[in-house]
Parts: C-alpha cells; structure tokens; sequence
C-alpha cells in the first residue's frame, strides 16, 4: 500500500462508541472522542468521515475469552451495515482492549472516564490494525 491513508476506528457499545484517529503516514492512533449512542450517531460518524477524508472504518470485533462471537458482536455487526451505505469497513479483534486502556489510563494522573475508556480502546484497535497492515 502506498499513499497516506487516514482511518477513523470505533469501538462500539450499546451506550457511547468510542472514536480514534489515525493517518498511514504517522502510523499512530490517537484517541479522538466518544459518542454517546442517541439516534445521531451515525450522522456523526458520517461527518467525521467526511471531514478526516478517510479511507475505511475501522470497527472492533468483539469476541469472548473462547474467540466466539457473542451477542454484541451480532450488535456491532448490524451497526457496521449502516456504515457501509457510506464507508469501507473493516474489522480488527478487539480482544481485551477495554482492559489494556484501563490500565493505561489509570498509570495517568487525574481521573478518567468511561468514555475515556471507549476512546483509548478505540484508540489501541485502530493502532493493532496499522501496524498489522503497515508494520
């Protein structure tokens, strides 16, 4: 692949959606914002994708401990159809993402949020995938 490409990546929940950002040029992801789940939230992302110029979606794929699909992978599967009327999607394993951005939050000082969370988890797809298809 050649060319700078930029990415938008969502790491989706039933609640808020997390959203991170990140271009093939600097190959890293950084945690962008949080949506909350509220009837606009694919209008929003439709904006963002837009105004970034971006070249996929990038959607976590949750799976359980046994990497089986689960009820919020049919979830996040059905939300993704709406993202094709208008993007290319792509899936990357969001295997314990929420945990690992925890655990990178809380080294940080001062509080953090849920949606803090969403964002930096977010954040931690979007940067497996870069570096799984740029190196």
């Amino acid at each position: 692949m050649t060319g700078k490409k930029s990415f938008i990546c969502l790491d989706v929940g039933e609640k808020r959606i997390g959203v991170a950002l990140a271009d093939s040029a600097v190959r890293i992801a950084i945690p962008y914002t949080t949506l909350e789940v509220d009837g606009e939230e694919i209008q929003a992302i439709a904006k963002l994708f837009v105004q970034e110029d971006a070249a996929a979606i990038v959607v976590g794929y949750p799976r359980n401990q046994q990497g089986e699909a689960t009820a919020q992978t049919e979830y996040v599967m059905e939300f993704a159809e709406q993202l094709k009327e208008f993007a290319k999607v792509i899936f990357q394993d969001e295997s314990l993402t929420s945990v690992e951005a925890e655990r990178r939050l809380a080294k940080r000082r001062g509080g953090y949020t849920k949606g803090d969370i969403d964002a930096e988890a977010a954040a931690i797809i979007l940067q497996d995938y870069i570096e799984e298809v740029y190196g």
